[in-house]
C-alpha cells in the first residue's frame, strides 16, 4: 500500500517518535515531496534524512498549500508554546494528529479555533519498523475523511484502535507507548545475567537479543492467549520452571509490572492536568 494523503503533511518536531513515524511512513510510499518539518534543534540523524529524500526542513517551511495532516510531535511542555504558532496554517480541511504524551484533546483545542479538527494518538518507537502499535481518539470536528487519512498514517506504520472514552490514553501509555523500554529493559537483563552466568558478553548479547525478538514474533502469530505459551515452554521441576518460581514468586514480574504500569499511567494523568 502506497500512502497517500490529500495535501502536505507538516511534521512538527522530528525527535524520536517524530522521526520513527516519518521513516515508517517514507518506507510504506509516502512521497516525500509532499513532507515538510518545522524543528530548530533537528538530530544529524535526521537531517541526514530530510536531505537524502529532499525534504524541507527549517524552523518555518513554506507550505504550497495548507496541510491534510500536521503532526504535533513535541515534548508535552512545549506543544502550548508551539499550537498557536501554527493556528494560521491551518486550513478547512486540515486535521491536526498529535502524539504529544498526556495532552488531552481539550487542551489542545485551547490554543486553535473552536473548529478545528484533532487527533490523539498514543503511539510507540516499533513504527519505524512497521510493527507499531497505536491508540486514536478524535474530537466531534474530525470529518469521515479526516479520520481515514489519520487511519491511513497510523495504519500504514503498524496496528492502529479507536477509542471513543480518550481516559483510556493513560492507561495505554503505560501499556504500549512506553512498553518497548520495558522489554528492552528486559533483553538488558537477560544480557548481564548472562554475564553473571558465565557467558561471554557477545554470545551474552546475541542470545537475549534473539530470544526476545523471536519470542515476540511467536506472540504476534500465534493464537494461544501470553499464558499458554508460557507453559508450552515450562517443563515440570525443569530450568524454565526453576527461573519462573523466581520470577513469578512474591515481588515478582508480576507485582512489578503492576507498579509499574500504574506509575506510568499516573505520569500521564499528570501531564494531562
Amino acid at each position: 500500500m502506497t500512502l497517500r494523503l490529500a495535501g502536505p503533511l507538516l511534521l512538527v518536531g522530528a525527535g524520536k517518535m517524530g522521526g520513527a513515524l516519518l521513516e515508517g511512513w517514507l518506507k510504506q510510499g509516502l512521497d516525500p515531496a509532499t513532507v515538510f518539518i518545522q524543528d530548530p534543534a533537528l538530530s544529524e540523524a535526521m537531517r541526514a534524512l530530510a536531505a537524502r529524500h529532499g525534504i524541507a526542513a527549517n524552523d518555518a517551511p513554506e507550505l504550497p498549500a495548507p496541510p491534510a495532516v500536521i503532526l504535533i510531535a513535541v515534548k508535552p511542555d512545549v506543544t502550548d508554546r508551539l499550537l498557536p504558532e501554527i493556528e494560521p496554517m491551518i486550513g478547512e480541511r486540515t486535521v491536526v494528529l498529535s502524539i504529544a504524551a498526556g495532552r488531552t484533546l481539550a487542551s489542545l483545542s485551547r490554543y486553535l479555533p473552536e473548529t478545528a479538527a484533532i487527533v490523539r494518538a498514543m503511539p510507540n518507537t516499533p513504527v519505524s519498523v512497521g510493527q507499531g502499535m497505536t491508540v486514536a481518539v478524535a474530537n466531534a470536528n474530525v470529518t469521515a475523511e479526516q479520520r481515514r487519512e489519520c487511519d491511513a498514517l497510523l495504519s500504514g506504520v503498524g496496528e492502529v484502535i479507536w477509542l471513543a472514552d480518550e481516559t483510556l490514553l493513560d492507561p495505554v501509555t503505560a501499556v504500549s507507548g512506553s512498553g518497548p523500554a520495558y522489554v528492552f529493559l528486559l533483553a538488558e537483563c537477560l544480557e548481564e545475567a548472562g554475564v553473571a552466568a558465565g557467558l561471554p558478553h557477545d554470545l551474552a548479547k546475541r542470545l537475549a537479543r534473539a530470544t526476545v525478538a523471536g519470542a515476540g514474533e511467536l506472540l504476534r502469530r500465534s493464537e494461544l492467549e501470553p499464558a499458554e505459551l508460557r507453559k508450552n515452554v515450562t517443563s515440570p521441576k525443569g530450568t524454565t520452571a526453576a527461573a519462573l518460581d523466581v520470577l513469578m514468586g512474591k515481588h515478582g514480574m508480576q507485582e512489578l509490572f503492576l507498579r509499574a504500569v500504574e506509575a506510568a499511567a499516573k505520569r500521564s494523568r499528570e501531564l494531562s492536568s
